[in-house]
């Protein structure tokens, strides 16, 4: 049986390292670590691990990318798959995009750029403790 995957989704590959060593030194081997830099290759992410079996458990999503917006790709998911925790980091996002975030794709919450690790993995933690 595959490892569940936390994706992480933003458009600065030094951010998506950051957060896969973070991931990894606190997880290790429990998850998978995936990422991708815009909504339209983590929306392709997903549908494939969905193909696989393999479920993605949580996603930390940047707001402001090319093409759709954080707020977007994490609404889209939410109607796909609804079980998904989802985590908003940012330091662009409008006070708009994610009280809309909390209605319609139900943010577990929004960390603003630049982030504290311990904030970061206490928020991932949190979310995880409600699968």
């Amino acid at each position: 049986m595959s490892k569940p995957v936390i994706l992480c989704v933003d458009d600065e590959r030094m951010v998506l390292d950051s957060l896969r060593t973070q991931l990894a030194a606190e997880f290790g081997n429990a998850y998978t670590y995936e990422a991708a830099e815009d909504a339209e290759e983590a929306l392709d992410v997903i549908s494939e691990l969905s193909d696989e079996q393999t479920h993605v458990i949580l996603i930390i999503s940047d707001w402001l990318m090319p093409g759709i917006k954080g707020d977007d790709l994490l609404i889209r998911i939410h109607n796909k798959h609804p079980h998904i925790i989802k985590i908003m980091l940012t330091g662009q996002a409008d006070e708009v995009a994610i009280d809309r975030a909390k209605k319609l794709a139900n943010l577990h919450c929004c960390l603003s750029k630049p982030w504290l690790e311990s904030d970061l993995l206490e928020t991932i933690k949190s979310g995880l403790s409600k699968l």
